[in-house]
């Protein structure tokens, strides 16, 4: 039994630089409508939410004299800190995922070709496998934050699962080592 009933994810708040470029990239080129917009007191900025679909919420702040985004070689760091977020992946229909990502390239973004994450030892392969999980496009948004169109390839079962802590590990090491 879990000690909390989850129903999806509310918002997810992350921090831009210029939020009229974050409502012309997230409303005018991927379509999610603007649905509440606060102005913070005393001119200590903004807080806006887009609708990304199945009753979720993708939200920013705006802080006026917040520090300047960080180069690339400083953003992949932080992004692989504890305590910071990598990418927001949205779900979408896998029947029109490569459509997606035709759009996405004529409207001039970046973006990966279709990437099929699998249970490999590379964790991807050419095309869909048995083992494929999920497939995803990678782009930035104009802050250069990582985003993620995604569609599931399969149902995840309990077979998806390994997990072993870190505990585990060392115990199951110690007792190789003494065999």
């Amino acid at each position: 039994m879990s000690n909390f009933e989850f129903t999806g994810i509310n918002h997810l708040a992350l921090v831009c630089e210029d939020m009229d470029r974050t409502v012309e990239f997230y409303q005018g080129v991927l379509g999610m409508p603007l649905t509440k917009t606060i102005e913070l007191g005393e001119g200590h900025g903004k807080h806006y939410f887009f609708d990304c679909g199945g009753g979720d919420q993708l939200a920013f702040f705006w802080f006026p004299g917040g520090p300047d985004s960080v180069d690339a070689k400083t953003h992949r760091q932080i992004t692989a800190t504890p305590g910071t977020m990598n990418h927001v992946a949205f779900n979408v229909a896998s029947e029109k995922l490569d459509s997606y990502r035709e759009r996405l390239v004529e409207l001039g973004i970046e973006c990966t070709e279709v990437v099929n994450h699998d249970d490999s030892k590379t964790g991807v392969s050419k095309g869909i496998s048995p083992s494929t999980f999920v497939r995803s496009i990678y782009f930035k948004d104009p802050d250069g934050t990582q985003l993620e169109f995604a569609s599931w390839a399969r149902e995840l079962d309990e077979h998806d699962v390994q997990f072993r802590s870190v505990s585990e590990q060392q115990d199951e090491k110690q007792t190789l080592e003494k065999a």
